[in-house]
């Protein structure tokens, strides 16, 4: 495995996002940090080739990641993150990451951080995190969510501690399928389906009461048309400039937004579809107040 990585300012990052992505094939990550406006993009390759070509079309550096480079490159100092009142998530087992909470009625999930899968502290994961719990704090246990571009798995681990029924994961990655499940036995979590695919392959047999899908804007307008099954959707992965065109692409395929999110460079938003079909759906299921919640 080889690791490209560049630390670039925003407008930088704006001008050349797409090209990255399409050599990326879904494995871009973006890392910003508290205080600094440069971004650093990461890449992971399976093949020495693929890395080069990153390094001579957009600079960088590359790295070659030894064997065990997930437990290499596990970070053990995050500090836990708070999720509402009813979920706590660490990279560490300890004092502060015990899996019983001190907290009443307080869940807790263990996400070893690796070089590529973190514990939820990326703005784009956590808004999408707090998003999940605000809207399903008041709904009865066995819903459903489909998690597209499912990574480390946590979307899916929170949603089951939520009480959610049916979960599935979906990634194209095999090594991101693998961590998914390798978290749901560390954290004793069962009844997720991890399921290897392309979200431009995927389609939907049957209605979801939510989909997450933390991926990158272009993406996100491609594959709407694919979601109207879903209850909710929570979107994520967008930058503040793509704003527009997003939300264009809601409309255009008959979606509202109900909410928005705003951390440092990064957009998350709650939506639903409009039509008829799914209004009747929605009024019908025996959900407590879920459209009253005032997500802030």
């Amino acid at each position: 495995m080889y690791l490209w990585r560049k630390t670039a300012e925003p407008k930088w990052v704006n001008a050349h996002e797409d090209a990255l992505q399409a050599h990326a094939h879904g494995q871009l990550v973006f890392i910003q940090k508290p205080g600094r406006e440069r971004l650093q993009m990461e890449i992971t390759c399976r093949l020495r080739r693929d890395s080069t070509v990153l390094l001579k079309k957009f600079g960088g550096q590359v790295q070659a990641l030894p064997r065990n480079w997930l437990k290499r490159f596990a970070r053990g100092d995050s500090k836990p993150i708070k999720i509402g009142k009813r979920l706590m998530i660490s990279n560490v087992e300890g004092t502060s990451g015990s899996r019983r909470s001190h907290q009443k009625d307080c869940s807790h999930i263990i996400i070893p951080a690796s070089l590529a899968f973190g514990t939820g502290g990326h703005a784009t994961t956590a808004m999408s995190l707090r998003f999940l719990e605000q809207l399903t704090r008041h709904w009865k246990r066995g819903w459903s969510l489909v998690d597209l571009g499912t990574g480390s798995g946590i979307l899916a681990l929170a949603a089951r501690r939520f009480g959610a029924g049916r979960v599935t994961g979906i990634d194209n990655d095999p090594t991101a399928i693998s961590m998914g499940k390798s978290n749901a036995r560390l954290n004793k979590i069962r009844g997720i389906r991890f399921q290897l695919a392309d979200v431009h392959d995927w389609n939907s047999t049957q209605e979801t009461d939510v989909i997450t899908a933390n991926l990158y804007s272009d993406l996100l307008v491609e594959i709407l048309p694919k979601l109207r099954d879903a209850g909710r959707l929570i979107l994520s992965g967008i930058l503040l400039s793509q704003e527009n065109e997003l939300t264009l692409a809601l409309h255009r395929n008959d979606y509202e937004i109900i909410n928005t999110k705003r951390r440092g460079k990064w957009l998350a938003i709650l939506a639903r579809p409009t039509s008829s079909v799914r209004r009747r759906h929605l009024e019908s299921a025996n959900f407590c107040g879920g459209d009253r919640l005032p997500l802030q």
